[in-house]
Parts: structure tokens; C-alpha cells; sequence
């Protein structure tokens, strides 16, 4: 019994690595950049011991396991922050990312505002909005944003293998 045990640990225990990718963009009316920091997040999946156990299937990153730095011009200007993974260089498509803004960051823009994103949102192969940012008399700047991430679908039906994924955040014109 206990060299079956040993089998179905060895053969569904893997990690999933989650990397990020600093981007800023500039486009030629008004400049918007986002400026991408923290720690890339590895998720570490307990051992199964038991036949017929599985994994828990959600995890959570840390609450501020991402801090944007987000920068919109004065005068009426918006941003929207948008995020996509890429797989890197392999991703199950079992295995489902989602993102949330947990805090407003800081800013001393007065008449500024961010909204959205604070439920999670589902990370796809396209750019999907996590939340908003609007200057109405002055350039609106934030930093530390902080963005929290979750994984799921995480089972022994997963084939055994390390999964990385990278997390790109661009940020545009609504």
C-alpha cells in the first residue's frame, strides 16, 4: 500500500508559476504608463497521500501579490487597465486565472477617481478590463495598486507538469 501512495503522489504534484511583465504605453495624443511590480507567485500544491483524495482546487496569491503604477494625462483623460496571460511556455486551459484589484493604490490627484476590478475578474488569452482610471482637471498618477491573484481548477485530472503562465497588464484609452 504504501508504494501506491508514493505512485499518486509523484504522479500529480505540480506547481503552477505565475510571472509578470512590466509594460508601459504611449500613444501619441496623451501619454498613459503602467509600471508593473511585486513577486512572481508560485503556487505549491500539498502532496496527495490517499487514493481518491484531490487538490483544493482555488488558491490565493497574496492581497498586494501585484502593485501597478498607473499614470493618465490631465484634463478629462482615462486609462483602462486591461490583463491577459501568455502561457510560458506551457499552460493547461483546465487551469483558470482570475485577477481583482484590492486596494485604490495611492494618489494626491484631488478630483481623480478608479473604479471597477474589485471582484475577481477571469485572465484570458485576450485582454479583458480589470478597472478604470479618470483625470478630470489634473494628471491623475497611482501607485501601489494593489492586485490580488487566484488560481482554479486545480485537480489530479490536471496532467502532472510544471505550468508557468506570465500576467500582461496594458493600460489605454477608453
Amino acid at each position: 500500500m504504501e508504494d501506491y501512495n508514493e505512485s499518486f503522489k509523484n504522479n500529480f504534484f505540480f506547481s503552477i508559476i505565475v510571472l509578470m511583465l512590466s509594460i508601459s504605453l504611449s500613444q501619441a495624443k496623451a501619454q498613459r504608463t503602467l509600471t508593473v511590480g511585486g513577486n512572481n507567485w508560485t503556487v505549491t500544491l500539498p502532496s496527495i497521500t490517499e487514493a481518491g483524495t484531490n487538490y483544493a482546487g482555488t488558491y490565493e496569491s497574496a492581497a498586494n501579490q501585484i502593485l501597478l503604477t498607473a499614470s493618465v494625462p490631465l484634463l478629462l483623460g482615462s486609462g483602462k487597465v486591461s490583463v491577459h496571460y501568455e502561457a510560458n511556455p506551457t499552460w493547461n486551459s483546465s487551469l483558470i486565472l482570475n485577477a481583482r484589484r484590492t486596494g485604490d493604490g495611492t494618489t494626491v490627484c484631488v478630483l481623480c477617481s478608479i473604479s471597477g476590478g474589485t471582484t475577481y475578474q477571469p485572465i484570458g488569452l485576450t485582454d479583458v478590463e480589470l478597472f478604470r482610471i479618470v483625470a478630470i482637471a489634473t494628471l491623475a498618477s497611482y501607485s501601489n495598486i494593489p492586485i490580488q491573484l487566484q488560481l482554479s481548477g486545480v485537480s489530479v485530472t490536471v496532467p502532472a507538469a510544471t505550468y508557468n503562465s506570465r500576467i500582461v497588464f496594458t493600460i489605454s484609452e477608453i
